[in-house]
């Protein structure tokens, strides 16, 4: 039985990073320059929407294709739900998250045809390049010290729970905060599960009050000073309904 294989698009590892560096210049532009008309092509009201970027640096907002399986792996569908109970750059940040993912989903589709270590250089390329995320929210390595958890009094404030890491949320601080944590045991990353005490930087959802790795919700403490009020994907996507 003869071993089914994509006729059409790149083969060489070459030729499939030149067809991600042209898609993510396509949704780089839309998510850095194109801004404001990718904002309002992404309506809540309308149905599940995409961006897709295409290998001529292009990008478009788009129902996902109609045949089943598609042509190649789809970007995630429904980017425009949650578009209205976010904070802008929050959202945009989630966007670009979800979009990378995409990128190295197709890339390594095609790569799929190239042995072992076309792969590894294939990655290699890819990896030299800042992520999509990253561009989008103007993302810098930040060392952890003391200084950034000091405890003061700003908007974002900080709270420690039973494991002794700080957390920094969107609400204001209280001691009787640090009580309610105490009450309530360990406390437990939202999407990971773990407590992981290597993670310095938590985040609280101002929903359903509960907490975060910020590197689970690919969230910086930088980004946190610039949310007003932070909720989580289920959150928001039950306030954009």
């Amino acid at each position: 039985m003869d071993t089914p294989s994509v006729s059409w698009g790149p083969r060489t590892v070459e030729e499939i990073f030149k067809d991600y560096s042209g898609r993510r210049a396509g949704v780089l532009r839309a998510l850095t320059h194109d801004v404001d008309e990718f904002y309002s092509l992404c309506d809540p009201a309308k149905e599940n929407l995409c961006l897709f970027g295409y290998p001529n640096g292009t990008w478009e907002v788009a129902l996902p294709a109609e045949e089943v399986p598609p042509e190649l792996p789809e970007p995630s569908l429904g980017i425009n739900f949650a578009r209205d109970g976010m904070d802008k750059k929050h959202w945009m940040s989630l966007v670009a998250a979800h979009t990378d993912s995409w990128l190295l989903y197709v890339a390594f589709y095609y790569g799929a045809r190239v042995d072992r270590n076309g792969r590894k250089h294939l990655f290699s390329l890819i990896n030299d390049l800042p992520t999509v995320f990253e561009a989008v929210a103007e993302w810098k390595p930040i060392k952890h010290t003391a200084s950034m958890h000091s405890g003061s009094k700003s908007r974002t404030g900080t709270k420690r729970p039973s494991n002794g890491q700080p957390k920094s949320n969107l609400k204001p601080y209280s001691h009787s905060d640090e009580e309610d944590e105490d009450e309530h045991g360990e406390t437990l990353c939202g999407t990971c599960g773990g407590n992981d005490s290597v993670s310095q930087f938590w985040i609280g959802c101002d929903g359903c009050e509960r907490w975060f790795h910020g590197k689970c919700v690919k969230i910086t403490p930088a980004m946190a000073e610039n949310i007003k009020q932070y909720k989580c994907l289920p959150c928001s996507t039950k306030s954009s309904r």
